[in-house]
């Protein structure tokens, strides 16, 4: 199937609007800290949460709303995650009834969603302040999805958006999406926050069976610090307007938007690792020959988990016995005598490892290999044929310097 990049992340699908404005959650006046995305009608919707026991109050209201398989609205702060409040799930209700004032849409419809400083009282006066030209601002061009890509971020240094054109039974379809999250990202169904659109026909038991199994290829594979947030959320959102046979089966239709869906999820662990808090470099670990599926996945993630092989990574030293000893600890059923070790890079490749053991190779060469903005770790343990990627980040001094300081 034929992807193509198109602009206009969650706006670019049909039936979808978007906007973001600073409504004073944020104390600094640039950054905007209100967003929301709207459809023109109800649509198919499924989500996936955080694992954590420490749940965000937005994510139990988020439950009841879309426990019927439908949404049609999207409102989102940031600055504070509204955790750990007495009011949480007031305020998280208030949020969707400002929503439903201004539009007319039930807030029975609407997802809610915070991110921030966890367990600060957090007051709907700002919100309701703003609501109202946040509403009259919606669009539904690329400058409007960047504006609510703007609005829920917190330490990302970049926005974070995509959007894919593709063909599903003769009719051209499209899917796109905005997230955040940089820290206290180490998530076992999500990332921080991710917002999906797209104008595929399609049933919401189908969306959620996507959903379920996309992550675990994709944002289950992710981490910058090993730390699970409070308010991960993943929520997609399916209009129907491309007009497509509606998919309620897993036909050759719903693989072909299970491929699209994943263009999307992946293309955003690369950028969630890439920005991850004080990185340099991205990290991509592919394992091959894997006994089995869960295997490689095992041994990916706890790879891209190791502080000691991120803080390598960081020092560009191809200290390789700490790739060993990250799958060592993993817990995955492997022969240790027959795993493989490469880094790669734009600079070349560096084979480190053979049969579980070292093997010679220029530390001039390493330097360079490792000296790059994008790393990649192939680890072939040369036991099956099943793989799984990975996606993490270097540790540097600026992430504790984020962190020391993160509330205050």
């Amino acid at each position: 199937m034929k992807l193509e990049r198109i602009e206009g992340g969650v706006c670019a699908p049909k039936g979808f609007k978007a906007n973001g404005v600073h409504c004073g959650i944020r104390k600094n006046k640039k950054k905007k800290d209100f967003a929301l995305i709207v459809a023109d009608k109800e649509c198919a919707c499924a989500c996936v949460y955080t694992t954590n026991l420490v749940k965000g109050a937005p994510i139990l209201v988020t439950k009841k709303h879309v426990e019927n398989g439908y949404a049609q609205a999207v409102v989102v702060n940031s600055g504070n995650a509204n955790t750990c409040n007495a009011n949480g799930v007031e305020i998280a209700e208030g949020m969707c009834a400002l929503v439903e004032r201004e539009l007319k849409i039930k807030a029975t419809d609407i997802v809610v969603a915070s991110t921030g400083v966890i367990g600060q009282t957090l007051s709907l006066e700002p919100m309701e302040k703003e609501i109202s030209s946040l509403v009259a601002g919606l669009g539904d061009t690329p400058a409007h999805n960047l504006a609510a890509a703007q609005a829920i971020m917190t330490t990302d240094t970049v926005e974070k958006e995509i959007a894919y054109s593709f063909e599903i039974g003769g009719k051209v379809c499209k899917i796109g999406a905005i997230c955040k999250g940089v820290g206290m990202l180490c998530p076992n169904m999500a990332t921080m926050l991710m917002f999906v659109t797209t104008d595929v026909n399609i049933t919401p038991a189908m969306l959620q069976k996507a959903l379920n199994a996309d992550i675990k290829d994709s944002l289950n594979m992710v981490s910058v610090d090993r730390d699970t947030s409070t308010n991960d959320t993943l929520c997609v959102m399916a209009s129907g307007f491309a007009g497509n046979k509606l998919i309620e089966t897993a036909d050759v239709d719903y693989k072909k938007f299970c491929l699209a869906l994943h263009a999307v999820t992946r293309e955003m662990c690369r950028k969630i690792a890439a920005d991850g808090e004080g990185a340099t470099k991205l990290i991509e670990c592919k394992v091959i020959g894997a006994k089995s599926k869960k295997v490689a996945r095992t041994v990916a993630k706890s790879v891209v988990c190791s502080n000691l092989l991120k803080a390598a990574i960081f020092g560009a030293d191809a200290n390789w016995g700490r790739v060993l000893c990250a799958i060592g600890y993993s817990g995955a059923d492997v022969d240790v005598e027959k795993i493989d070790v490469t880094f790669t890079s734009l600079a070349g490749e560096l084979s480190v490892c053979k049969n579980g053991m070292g093997i010679d190779f220029s530390e001039d060469h390493a330097k360079k290999v490792l000296s790059e903005k994008e790393i990649g770790i192939l680890i072939d343990l040369n036991t099956g044929n099943y793989s799984a990627t990975g996606w993490g980040c270097d540790l540097t001094y600026e992430y504790v310097r984020i962190n020391g300081d993160y509330r205050t």
